[in-house]
């Protein structure tokens, strides 16, 4: 059997879906999520092997849902709303469905998913980490243990690369986020966060002076007492970003 979840904080959407998968006696639906905390709850509860999902929904949306799994299953998306790179998903093999989708087309959709089961998984991880979300410039979504935490962006000391994660720090110290500094920095607004080294992002705003350091290399000295490393264009591009 495949197990399914259906994650949609509209009960008439889900019921759609619901009805539609009557025809597939291979499926079985394990539970509905009317958002999603109740979708990362359940996905590592049940540990699906398909989900629907929908994309704008309240507290997290659907992309920031699926970054706070470990291992998010295949993902058929469900959304009203046609701004989020169509092209994009066709492309990784990660279907979706534009509300009202009829019957014909959410059975070519679970046709698609079966055909590209093997690869579903790895052109998902793709999609993510290549696509940003208008919410991530006011806000990072994060994992503590059990817990869901929304950091605003102001809160962020700064973000340093960590073999395949990334550390963002805030004054509670620092979260983990399996994403690259290349996806935060297109990400980020670029008058606020400064790539000043390979490995660090700073939040302007919470700098309060530059010291040189050794061999023509600077330090960021932070309200918070951090220190980060510039490297040499890092250092020209944080002078330029405060215009001195």
């Amino acid at each position: 059997m495949i197990n399914v979840l259906l994650i949609d904080d509209e009960p008439l959407a889900r019921s759609i879906v619901r009805e539609y998968l009557q025809s597939h006696s291979d499926f079985t639906i394990l539970a509905e999520c009317n958002d999603g905390f109740e979708g990362v709850k359940a996905i590592a509860q049940y540990k699906p092997d398909l989900i629907f999902l929908d994309i704008q929904m309240p507290k997290i949306n659907g992309f920031e849902m699926l970054e706070l799994v470990e291992d998010p299953p295949a993902v058929i998306f469900t959304t009203a709303f046609d701004e989020y790179a169509m092209q994009a998903f066709e492309r990784h093999a990660v279907d979706y469905l534009l509300k009202p989708f009829n019957k014909d087309r959410f059975d070519k959709a679970i046709s698609k998913w079966k055909y590209n089961r093997a690869v579903a998984q790895s052109n998902t991880d793709e999609f993510l980490e290549s696509t940003s979300q208008p919410e991530e410039r006011s806000r990072i979504v994060v994992k503590k243990g059990i817990n869901i935490v929304i950091l605003p962006i102001h809160t962020v000391y700064y973000l340093e690369a960590f073999d395949d994660y990334v550390k963002i720090y805030t004054k509670d110290g620092f979260y983990l986020k399996k994403k690259t500094m290349a996806h935060y920095e297109k990400a980020l607004d670029p008058m606020k966060f400064v790539r000043v080294h390979r490995s660090y992002l700073l939040n302007i705003q919470e700098l309060t002076r530059i010291e040189p350091a050794e061999k023509d290399s600077h330090i960021a000295l932070l309200k918070s007492g951090a220190k980060v490393p510039l490297s040499q264009s890092g250092y020209q591009k944080l002078k330029e970003v405060l215009g001195i």
